[in-house]
């Protein structure tokens, strides 16, 4: 009997989620792709915070090879812009796919994006798709919710190409200047830096 009591728990970790378990996975295609939105992405805060979490969703956290991203290595790949990858990464307010893809200037031609920067080392390019009006239930401030695609290579990852989106939500122009900016949510940093 004590046997099985000591097993149970370790066959609990060896078993797949439960369905409950596994409706509440994110969207990661849908929030890679800019289909998601501010609150699936802060959903996912506690899978960064506590790698055990993240690892009982299979995701394996990787080395940190850029300072400014968090990497996880999937158990299952996640399909998004065409592309199959096992590869993601988090960065401020946005979340990226790396693929392998040596130039990313195919991908951003075939996503219609605006060119940021492109030299031989570095390209960068992105597009707002989408910017809407939406009220603060708290105090009633009118604020914008952004969604940003971009597609970037970065100099830790030599030979793959970081396509994702940058989610953030801040004053409208007007009231930021005004206001100092101060009272707005952090604006999300840059996807790709490097």
């Amino acid at each position: 009997m004590l046997r099985a009591v000591c097993f149970a728990p370790l066959l609990a970790l060896c078993l797949p989620l439960s369905a409950a378990a596994q409706d509440a996975r994110p969207d990661l295609a849908a929030l890679i792709e800019c289909r998601g939105d501010l609150g699936q992405l802060a959903a996912i805060a506690p899978l960064l915070e506590d790698p055990l979490k993240a690892v009982a969703l299979g995701w394996q956290p990787l080395p940190q090879a850029n300072m400014f991203m968090s990497e996880y290595r999937l158990l299952a790949p996640v399909r998004v812009f065409g592309h199959d990858t096992d590869h993601i990464a988090f960065s401020g307010g946005g979340v990226v796919a790396v693929l392998d893809l040596p130039d990313p200037r195919p991908l951003a031609k075939q996503l219609q994006l605006e060119t940021a920067v492109d030299t031989p080392a570095k390209a960068m390019f992105g597009k707002e798709v989408r910017s809407e009006e939406v009220s603060d239930p708290a105090t009633g401030k009118v604020l914008i919710d952004s969604a940003v695609l971009n597609v970037s290579n970065v100099s830790s990852h030599p030979g793959k190409t970081l396509a994702g989106c940058s989610y953030s939500l801040d004053l409208p122009g007007d009231e930021a200047d005004e206001d100092g900016g101060d009272e707005a949510a952090p604006p999300a940093p840059a996807a790709q830096p490097g």
